[in-house]
């Protein structure tokens, strides 16, 4: 599947930053009314301001309400998305509940994705991977570095008010 106004981001560990850039770009392109999705492979307790907007077999998707909490999701409301998703899936339902939310995104609207795995099944726009310090929990991702990419740190986004990134005619791009 081909998705031009996807953008996806992975880390290589924890902590590497992954909402950061996600937040920065929504701050970046705030008057695109970018629209973010989180998928996570935890089933754990639902937080507040997740509201259940649907469930199929192996996920349950939630719309972010609440840009007030320092959870993820509420940090990328708070930076300016148009609309938040945060999905929990199994490895087998990650692509049925992506698809389950893409559907209810308006075409060409662009899309900033926190998920690694979606990478297996999807051509976006542009992919980011960002590049954890910390050696000790590392994510084992090779096999998507080998995939077209760009790379960022925290040390790169601290010193840049504007990532190299575009959006234009419904395509996500990078001039890095």
């Amino acid at each position: 599947m081909i998705l031009p106004n996807l953008l996806i981001i992975a880390g290589t560990g924890n902590k590497s930053g992954k909402t950061t850039i996600a937040c920065h770009i929504i701050r970046q392109f705030k008057q695109l009314k970018i629209v973010s999705v989180k998928i996570t492979p935890h089933f754990h307790e639902t937080t507040p301001g997740l509201v259940l907007i649907s469930k199929g077999k192996g996920y349950a998707v939630y719309e972010e309400t609440n840009e007030d909490l320092p959870k993820d999701t509420s940090r990328m409301l708070k930076a300016g998305a148009s609309r938040v998703f945060f999905a929990k899936v199994t490895d087998e339902s990650l692509l049925s509940a992506f698809e389950d939310i893409y559907k209810r995104i308006p075409p060409d609207v662009p899309v900033v994705c926190e998920s690694p795995a979606l990478r297996r099944f999807v051509e976006p726009g542009l992919f980011i991977v960002m590049i954890s310090s910390e050696k000790d929990n590392q994510k084992d991702i090779k096999h998507l570095i080998k995939l077209p990419h760009t790379e960022y740190s925290l040390d790169y986004l601290s010193g840049n008010e504007e990532l190299p990134v575009s959006f234009n005619s419904g395509k996500w791009s990078s001039w890095q």
